[in-house]
């Protein structure tokens, strides 16, 4: 099921980049994040009440509260700087750059939390920052 949601989420990821370079056009990058979070944000929390899985804040552990803020730092800086390069480059320069993070998310993984990849799982990593490197530099 994962397989599932993961391709959906790569489907939306490239219609983003589609759309988010058309709609920064005439916009500031920074601003055009802004409504994008706005947006984002509203319509998961429809989503939430809507599918009855909304969930107390008080029931989320400290330590929890504290890695999604992070995240949430994290996936902000990400967007702002996304949208600036969006606006600057082609999109189909752009994200594979940003795809990069599929990269690091692997690299990060084995360092920080011990997770195991086989050969097999280096060499599709080695190709994908190889073909993000053919893509983006051609």
């Amino acid at each position: 099921m994962w397989l599932f949601w993961a391709l959906l989420s790569a489907i939306f990821a490239a219609l983003t980049a589609i759309f988010a370079k058309v709609g920064i056009e005439n916009v500031n990058s920074d601003f055009a994040t802004f409504v994008r979070t706005l947006v984002i944000v509203v319509a998961v929390a429809l989503f939430l009440v809507a599918s009855d899985q909304w969930q107390s804040p008080t029931s989320i552990a400290p330590r929890s509260w504290a890695f999604l803020i992070l995240s949430g730092l994290m996936t902000g800086a990400s967007w702002l700087c996304y949208f600036r390069a969006l606006k600057l480059g082609d999109a189909a320069r752009v994200a594979p750059i940003d795809k990069l993070s599929v990269v690091l998310v692997a690299l990060f993984a084995v360092v920080f939390l011990g997770e195991r990849l086989s050969p097999i799982n280096w060499a599709g990593i080695g190709l994908i920052a190889s073909g993000a490197y053919l893509i983006a530099f051609r």
